[in-house]
């Protein structure tokens, strides 16, 4: 990739010399810009990167697969961390007070605070997800017995009706919850026989009336990019890091299950003259022609494995329908061919899905810490502009 980890540990080292360094105002003026157009350059390689690496099919790192999802997660770690650099490292606290920042720095933390609950929803749909590899390893596990019997086809019939009743589940049955509990690691401890546990595993730490859709829609309230001035001057990297992090908030709540999704597939604008953006907005296309594609605004999502794990469980379903004993070996041989493919999706959620979870969690504190930080130098600010008494 172009904007590697040893790029940014570079671009982190250059900014803390830069500004332990006795200059000018005219040359810190011009570093501060030069870090500026090269905050704004890495930030357009990585998803340049990422986009122009996403294929169409399972191949590679499809569009809202487990390993591009992952990838999208590592991008903003690391977008964020440069972000506080520019900002943050070694700046008067004074200059982030002032105008416009007064008002954009609020605004972002802000979003701050409400992406801590999309995370919440999205390790719990995860959870829930978890529940639907449970139930397909199930019918792998009885498909894959040789010689194949009525038994083993009624065992992976049952879990199959399962499967596909879960992924057809709509938003609203997330809303049968109770009481909200904002801790990550809590584990719905249900065996996946039952469709409804992977309802239950979002519903019981979730409010009865929130809603991803209307999160996400608050966090793009008042989105816009800076203007004439405003545009070449720390506006700029607020906006980008407020626009990365809706965007990534957006893609998670639209491929993971989460609670009350309607109206999601509406995208935000961003503005086409900005280099940075362009990859942004091709990723948010191909997105939402997904979303439209599938009409299924009440499913599970549209993560890569589920959407696939859904295709071969109707096909299996259809075998299992019309099973009779002794099996065709022509529909003996495509159920095997389907059979290994679930077997192979399992396999990716199983190596993916919890190390997924450690990077939301990941993600979730360094907002937790960013935000800390943050008001600690606002307050340091209002300080220093108190009139002595």
């Amino acid at each position: 990739m172009p904007a590697t980890t040893e790029n940014q540990g570079s671009f982190l080292g250059r900014i803390s010399i830069r500004r332990n360094q006795v200059m000018s105002m005219d040359g810190t003026h011009d570093q501060e810009m030069e870090d500026l157009e090269l905050f704004q350059k890495h930030v357009g390689d990585r998803f340049s990167e990422l986009f122009s690496t996403t294929t169409e099919d399972s191949s590679g790192d499809a569009l809202l697969s487990i390993s591009w999802l992952r990838r999208l997660l590592d991008e903003l770690l690391c977008i964020e961390a440069e972000f506080k650099a520019v900002l943050l490292m070694g700046r008067d606290p004074s200059q982030i007070a002032k105008p416009p920042l007064d008002k954009l720095l609020p605004e972002l933390l802000d979003r701050f605070v409400k992406s801590l609950d999309v995370c919440n929803a999205v390790v719990l749909g995860l959870d829930a997800v978890k529940n639907l590899q449970r139930l397909a390893e199930i019918v792998v596990d009885a498909l894959e017995v040789t010689p194949l019997g009525d038994g083993q086809v009624r065992r992976a019939k049952k879990a199959l009706s399962a499967l596909i009743a879960a992924m057809l589940h709509e938003d609203n049955a997330y809303a049968k919850g109770t009481e909200r509990n904002r801790s990550f690691g809590r584990r719905s401890g249900n065996s996946g026989s039952n469709s409804k546990d992977w309802v239950r595993a979002l519903s019981w730490t979730m409010a009865r009336n929130w809603s991803a859709s209307k999160q996400i829609h608050a966090m793009m309230s008042n989105l816009a990019a800076p203007r004439g001035a405003e545009s070449s001057g720390l506006a700029q990297p607020v906006y980008i890091m407020s626009t990365v992090l809706v965007f990534v908030m957006w893609a998670f709540v639209a491929a993971v299950p989460c609670q009350e999704r309607n109206g999601l597939g509406t995208h935000f604008p961003l503005p086409r003259q900005l280099n940075w953006a362009q990859p942004l907005i091709g990723l948010q296309e191909k997105i939402a022609e997904e979303w439209k594609k599938k009409e299924k605004k009440g499913n599970v999502g549209l993560l890569e494995e589920m959407h696939r794990m859904e295709k071969l469980g109707q096909s299996l379903i259809e075998f299992a329908d019309s099973f009779q004993f002794p099996p065709e070996t022509e529909r003996l041989d495509e159920m095997k061919r389907n059979v290994e493919d679930l077997a192979e999706i399992c396999k990716k959620m199983d190596q993916g899905l919890e190390p997924m979870q450690q990077q939301i969690r990941e993600v979730f504190h360094r907002i937790v810490r960013s935000r800390a930080e943050f008001l600690v130098v606002l307050d340091q600010a209002g300080k220093l502009s108190a009139p002595a008494v």
